[in-house]
């Protein structure tokens, strides 16, 4: 996993609480607020991957997992409902176990669609994860 050397992953404990969960309509709006409009509400992918082209925000509306951040190896991290993580292009991302209830709002900053890269990225992809601007907004705090 390639990762990002510019942005650090940022992490909002309980930031969703009082956005109506586990309705996803809150935490949607919020995101498409601060620039970051959510595209799907389902679960993470539970093999490691990441994206080259886009930034993207995980909203926990339910439940709760155990992911590894980083790739294999990476550092594991558990969220709960309420939390809302911030991942910049690039960083490896895997589900490791959750609960059967387990529910995320996705979103990246407008104008971003998310490739699905598995693998130590090429030249180009690197190059792609480097120049992929990042907003001057945060989805969760503006």
């Amino acid at each position: 996993m390639p990762n990002n050397s510019s942005h650090p992953v940022r992490l909002y404990r309980q930031a969703l609480n009082g956005k109506g969960l586990p309705d996803p309509a809150g935490t949607q709006q919020l995101f498409k607020a601060h620039g970051w409009p959510a595209q799907w509400v389902d679960g993470i992918y539970p093999y490691h991957h990441y994206h080259s082209n886009a930034h993207e925000v995980l909203g926990v509306i339910q439940g709760q997992a155990r992911l590894m951040l980083g790739g294999p190896g990476g550092q594991e991290l558990s969220v709960q409902a309420g939390d809302v993580l911030v991942l910049p292009a690039g960083t490896g991302h895997c589900n490791l176990g959750s609960s059967d209830d387990f529910l995320v709002v996705g979103g990246y900053p407008q104008g971003q669609q998310p490739d699905l890269c598995r693998s130590a990225p090429s030249d180009e992809q690197q190059r792609t994860i480097d120049q992929t601007p990042y907003p001057s907004t945060d989805p969760v705090i503006g």
